[in-house]
């Protein structure tokens, strides 16, 4: 319809003739009305000729014997010259043999038109497409030092397992599951871990064991307990620290990794599974061990009363352990391993009844049998460190067992 390189303006028209004609018709009456109209240098066809005027587009419709439309013309001349020329079509009054009125509707500026395009476009722009990450400079140098922990990452043996870059050199190491948790581990400065990378355990890793303290931290699920097991069979671990049950090495934050492996427990403790039936110590049923039973003729009164434990500072499992030992005393402890409550060891049936809040586990210096055991996995308790198991044909899989040493 006109060129936008050099196109000014464009001329609006409104067209009504009374009859019936064709676009050819409308732009030789154009043509023909306007001829030597302005003289020569305005003469619509010398223009038209010179690129000055673009083509005129007519834009018609019939209807019940009248046609009606619009015609567009663009144009390069000046303002002046342009609304001349929009002013002599107005002079056309007739269309082959109809009658005809053209009124100009307006003249715009198509550089106006663009103007405002553009302002609207670049409103949407700004609005939608421009990316609105914020500079952190916490985040940049969290992004930087993550690249450099991640070109610190070794490979030890042939089987190319991930390790930190202090493995070697270390007298302690950190077994984990993958080269995520080894990255994970790297971002809060522990250099010495390395990664198992699956049930099959590599050479080097059973090596290192035998010539370091291992410890083991691996993921809180199912896979991490198979692993777990194999580990315990086939090298010398000697510590053992559990992640939150449902979470993975990779994602825990630096305060769960602190205290996972700060509550790590002796691998010696660990109950792998339960006995083989011919070698299980048969206990007449649901009656308490012989070690633990009450003394003849003690009443309610002389048992140790149960306390109540407000705001006792938390502790590690194995400072609970060492506390509990010999003691005849059991004690439930809180997510953050802070005594809920105290009791005797023999009253813990009793304890379960009345005891409140979110128990992660119980540490008891008794023994400890299935009835028991089958209490306290209805209370939801991740762990059960006790003197001894006895006559556990079923194990909860959502308790782990630890034996006192």
């Amino acid at each position: 319809m006109y060129s936008p390189d050099t196109t000014k303006y464009l001329i609006h028209l409104i067209l009504q003739i009374e009859g019936v004609v064709d676009k050819p018709d409308v732009v030789g009456a154009i043509f023909g009305q306007t001829e030597g109209l302005l003289g020569e240098d305005l003469d619509l066809r010398d223009l038209q000729r010179t690129g000055r005027v673009g083509r005129i587009d007519v834009q018609i419709t019939t209807k019940r014997g009248e046609t009606k439309g619009v015609i567009l013309i663009s144009s390069s001349l000046d303002r002046a010259e342009t609304a001349l020329l929009a002013s002599s079509l107005e002079t056309i009054d007739r269309v082959g043999p109809c009658t005809a009125h053209v009124r100009v509707d307006r003249i715009e500026d198509i550089r106006v038109t663009k103007r405002r395009k553009i302002v609207e476009r670049a409103k949407e722009l700004l609005l939608e497409d421009f990316d609105e990450g914020s500079i952190n400079s916490d985040d940049l140098l969290d992004e930087v030092r993550e690249a450099i922990r991640i070109e610190k990452l070794e490979y030890l043996g042939e089987e190319k397992v991930h390790a930190g870059p202090n493995v070697i050199d270390s007298d302690a190491i950190i077994i984990v599951e993958g080269r995520a948790d080894v990255i994970n581990l790297l971002r809060y400065g522990i250099k010495n871990a390395v990664a198992v990378e699956g049930t099959n355990v590599p050479r080097i890793i059973i090596d290192l064991c035998s010539r370091k303290t291992a410890t083991t931290l691996l993921d809180g699920d199912r896979g991490g307990e198979l692993i777990l097991r194999e580990l315990l069979q086939v090298a010398e671990i000697d510590f053992v620290a559990y992640s939150p049950r449902g979470k993975s090495v990779e994602e825990m934050s630096r305060k769960e990794i602190v205290k996972a492996l700060r509550n790590k427990v002796p691998a010696v403790g660990i109950i792998d599974q339960p006995p083989a039936e011919e070698n299980v110590e048969r206990l007449p049923a649901y009656a308490p061990p012989a070690e633990v039973q009450a003394p003849a003729g003690a009443g309610e009164d002389e048992r140790p009363p149960r306390r109540e434990w407000d705001s006792k500072p938390s502790s590690t499992l194995g400072e609970h352990m060492a506390d509990v030992r010999d003691k005849k005393i059991a004690r439930f402890l809180s997510p953050d391993y802070t005594v809920l409550l105290e009791s005797n060891a023999t009253d813990v049936e009793g304890a379960l009844q009345n005891l409140n809040g979110d128990v992660e586990g119980l540490v008891v210096d008794r023994i400890i049998d299935q009835k028991l055991l089958d209490q306290l996995g209805g209370r939801d308790i991740e762990f059960v460190a006790a003197r001894d198991f006895k006559g556990i044909i079923k194990r909860p899989l959502s308790i782990r067992l630890i034996k006192i040493g």
